[in-house]
């Protein structure tokens, strides 16, 4: 994409990010100077909170958790969907100087009161959980509070605390003993099991976070979103709802508190929004329904699209930019670096790379071979990030803290390379790699090959064990539904000849399966693991070869 002359021209006015010290007072400059602007649109309604009815909510919620008997440094567990209950129990609790730690309302109640217990929480804030979700279940001896807020009228909040916390045992062999009264959230890394990682976050990381989201997309008080991401994970807590509102936009808040596609397009329009994040799975969904849901339809004032927490195909990124008139940029980050590593810039600040996942945005970031050496422009390595918003380390792991953090650098897991120019292209998870017969092979690049074949949709590339070679490379793979009606879709064979025209011999999948759909993470990624379960059999007699 060619950049426009005028991203030369320095601006004379260059734009500023808000100057915020964490959840704290993320609220405050806005509540006095821009009181009724409309901070949240929220509820079946679409009931408009400005930013003065929000911060008096948070005060009121950080009145009652005080006057339960909790004390700064506490650490409190959430669960509620992306309601207005979720945000109001958010900032009242750093209001109180608690450390909030948001969980997933859809976990099972066994892996739910796991990670709550591992953390050592005092209480638990209850909000309304996702449509479908199972009852909440936060096991014995851990105080559940529900929070209310009615919108019927001028917004209220009703906290049930019961019995003050003071009362109730806490859950002292967590690793609440780890915190102290700089943190501010302690977020679960997208893990598959019990053993999901802990990771805390202090105001200061949150800070650094929002400002430099902000910056890279300079967002302000003419800015809208629809929260399409869940806030119990980074990508949606920081970009979507902290970034909006330390800038003065407004989030609309799905009615049933989770993303519709059918509801999309109209809440998009409701908020005038003019910009939205989202993982790759959402952004196909979009994509497929858009010759249906935008026909006719008036589009809101969209300055750019962002995708995060998953590569993107290049070609749905193109098709989207023309459907909806926008650019959309990649960024890249983890729940380490309180989401944001990198992103691409908005087109009028600098050139748009096909594939790249931008440049550093306020962090240092380097790519080291095996001997942690820096890699020389376009050569592979690993990418160890360093800044404000990283994270000192995880909670109760010593041994993960060890050996992913040093020197205050994390070191990611992710294989890239940097440009002449300093952009970051992402390869693949070091974890990952396949090996077959002493050649490494990166799944996530044979996928991005197969997604290019006519037909195919999404495809899954993961190791086959295998007594010759040690691994072989199956692949599962998804076919568009949105093909021409009687266009004949590829099979097995077809994918594997488009391969052999754009991949090294041993990179070409040895087995394909057709599937209907594949598994991902809440946070929108594939789910390599469930993936690996289904279909990486030894079994030369594979159920659904093709």
């Amino acid at each position: 994409m060619a950049v426009p002359a005028a991203a030369s021209v320095r601006d004379p006015d260059p734009y500023r990010p808000p100057e915020i010290s964490g959840l704290t007072d993320l609220l405050d400059a806005h509540a006095r100077g821009r009181p009724c602007r409309t901070a949240l649109i929220a509820g079946p309604d679409r009931a408009r909170i400005s930013y003065r009815a929000l911060d008096e909510l948070a005060a009121a919620v950080a009145a009652r958790l005080t006057a339960a008997g909790l004390r700064p440094g506490d650490p409190v567990g959430l669960v509620s969907a992306n309601t207005v209950e979720f945000v109001v129990a958010l900032l009242g609790g750093a209001r109180a100087g608690l450390v909030v730690a948001p969980v997933d309302p859809a976990l099972p109640g066994p892996r739910l009161t796991g990670r709550l217990e591992a953390l050592g929480v005092r209480a638990v804030l209850l909000g309304p959980v996702a449509a479908g979700a199972p009852a909440t279940s936060v096991g014995p001896g851990v105080p559940a509070w529900t929070l209310r807020v009615d919108l019927s009228g001028p917004a209220t909040a009703v906290l049930e605390t019961g019995a003050p916390a003071s009362e109730t045992p806490a859950l002292a062999r967590g690793a609440a003993a780890e915190l102290t009264t700089r943190d501010a959230l302690v977020l679960f890394t997208a893990g598959t099991s019990d053993r999901a990682k802990m990771v805390p976050l202090t105001h200061g990381n949150v800070a650094a976070s929002v400002r430099e989201v902000c910056a890279a997309y300079e967002l302000g008080p003419g800015d809208a979103t629809v929260a399409v991401m869940p806030f119990f994970h980074g990508h949606g807590l920081f970009a979507a709802l902290l970034s909006t509102l330390a800038s003065g936009g407004r989030v609309l808040l799905p009615a049933r508190g989770r993303f519709s596609a059918r509801a999309f397009w109209d809440d998009m329009r409701a908020a005038d929004a003019t910009w939205f994040t989202a993982v790759p799975t959402v952004h196909e969904i979009l994509l497929e329904r858009a010759a249906t849901d935008l026909a006719d339809a008036r589009l809101p004032p969209l300055r750019f699209l962002r995708s995060s927490s998953a590569p993107l195909n290049t070609a749905t990124q193109r098709a989207l930019e023309r459907t909806l008139g926008a650019p959309l940029l990649s960024a890249y980050g983890m729940t380490e670096s309180a989401h944001q590593a990198t992103s691409e810039p908005l087109p009028q600040h600098g050139p748009l790379k096909q594939g790249s996942a931008g440049r550093p945005a306020g962090v240092d970031l380097r790519v080291l071979d095996a001997d942690g050496k820096p890699c020389p422009p376009g050569v592979e390595g690993e990418v160890w990030v360093h800044g404000p918003q990283m994270a000192r380390g995880y909670l109760g792991n010593p041994g993960e803290t060890a050996h992913g953090f040093a020197d205050g650098w994390f070191r990611t897991g992710d294989l890239g390379s940097l440009d002449e120019d300093g952009h970051l292209f992402l390869t693949g998870r070091l974890k990952n790699l396949i090996n077959r017969g002493g050649e490494k092979i990166s799944p996530e690049y044979v996928e991005d090959v197969l997604a290019g074949c006519p037909g195919v949709a999404e495809a899954a590339v993961f190791a086959v064990p295998d007594a010759t070679y040690g691994q072989r490379v199956g692949a599962a793979v998804v076919r568009s539904g949105a093909e021409a009606p009687g266009a004949e879709l590829p099979g097995a064979e077809e994918m594997r000849r488009y391969c052999r025209g754009r991949l090294a011999p041993f990179e070409v999948p040895d087995r394909i399966v057709i599937v209907g759909s594949l598994p991902h993470t809440v946070k929108g990624g594939l789910d390599r693991a469930a993936v690996e379960l289904l279909y990486a059999r030894e079994d030369p007699e594979w159920p659904g070869l093709i």
